[in-house]
């Protein structure tokens, strides 16, 4: 199992995704088609944005279990303003603003109150959840983009005929790469992972590092709940409910550790591809949705398994 573990973290994110890619593909021909290569990236840019905040959380040996209750937020506050006559412009700028906002709050718990980040963010999930529920009165804000073409073109959208969500995932997958890899701040990131004793004794600001990446975390929600409105065309108060399961899958998949420290923002793009290619796939065989959920959960379950016997 050790020597499979190592060949997993390795290769094996990238094996797992062309094999199956090759049997959804067999099963039905239609997979591979232009349209649904470019519906799959639609999918996968939402959880991928929220999975990449989360890649920088679990680094850190930190988790964060609010962001969909962050991403329904954000899209209420932002469906409230554009109901109020608020220029889309301005009120896309302002509920990503407010989103980061959350993300600090949980950093601050995290990082100066020094709650566990399981407890701190379990209870921002509910408390975050809560507020959206009040503020919407559980009522849907429809009919976002008629009136709202900047807001529309974040799902709707194209550049060189790329879908814009596609573009903003991929660009967002290049600048956190750098940032990850190539910065003071990344390698601070998995020092604290590491061993957050040794960094704090190696002058790392351990409490600018831990708030930062829920920062991180709270505005590539925010940035999801953006397109997911733009995509619905509402702002549906029970959004983003259970996309922190989908966020850890595809990081956990991707081979980060779990226990912190261990991990890459690329590992987390093809674990976000595994998971879309996987709900795709499902769906164009005609596989029953209960039995998604088990397979997913077995996947997941799987890559679990994987990562405790390689960090043996």
């Amino acid at each position: 199992m050790k020597k499979v573990g190592d060949i997993y973290k390795k290769f094996g994110t990238v094996f797992s995704l062309l094999i199956l890619v090759i049997i959804v593909t067999a099963m039905n021909p239609k997979f591979l088609t232009l349209y649904n290569i470019l519906n799959i990236f639609r999918q996968v840019s939402i959880n991928g944005l929220i999975a990449f905040g989360m890649t920088f959380v679990i680094l850190t040996g930190g988790i964060d279990l609010s962001v969909g209750s962050i991403l329904g937020l954000t899209g209420v506050i932002l469906g409230l303003m554009i109901k109020s006559g608020t220029p889309d412009v301005i009120a896309i700028l302002i509920a990503i603003v407010f989103g980061t906002m959350l993300g600090a709050i949980n950093g601050v718990l995290v990082s100066k109150i020094k709650l566990q980040p399981f407890i701190a963010t379990l209870a921002t999930m509910t408390m975050f959840r809560g507020i959206t529920m009040i503020i919407s009165d559980g009522i849907p804000f429809m009919g976002l983009t008629k009136n709202a073409p900047v807001l529309d073109y974040f799902s709707q959208g194209r550049f060189l005929k790329v879908p814009f969500p596609m573009i903003i995932f991929l660009l967002l997958l290049a600048v956190l790469l750098v940032l990850l890899q190539n910065t003071a701040f990344g390698r601070s990131v998995y020092a604290l992972g590491g061993n957050e004793e040794a960094a704090r004794l190696s002058s790392i600001p351990v409490i600018k590092v831990k708030t930062l990446v829920y920062v991180i975390s709270g505005f590539l929600s925010s940035l999801a709940a953006i397109i997911l409105t733009s995509r619905l065309s509402s702002s549906q108060p029970t959004a983003g409910m259970g996309f922190e399961l989908d966020a850890i899958a595809a990081v956990v998949i991707g081979g980060t550790s779990l226990s912190g420290g261990k991990g890459k923002i690329f590992g987390t793009f093809l674990g976000a591809l595994i998971i879309g290619v996987l709900n795709n796939g499902l769906n164009i065989i005609g596989v029953s949705a209960f039995y998604q959920q088990f397979i997913k959960g077995l996947v997941i379950l799987f890559a679990v398994i994987l990562d405790r016997k390689s960090t043996k």
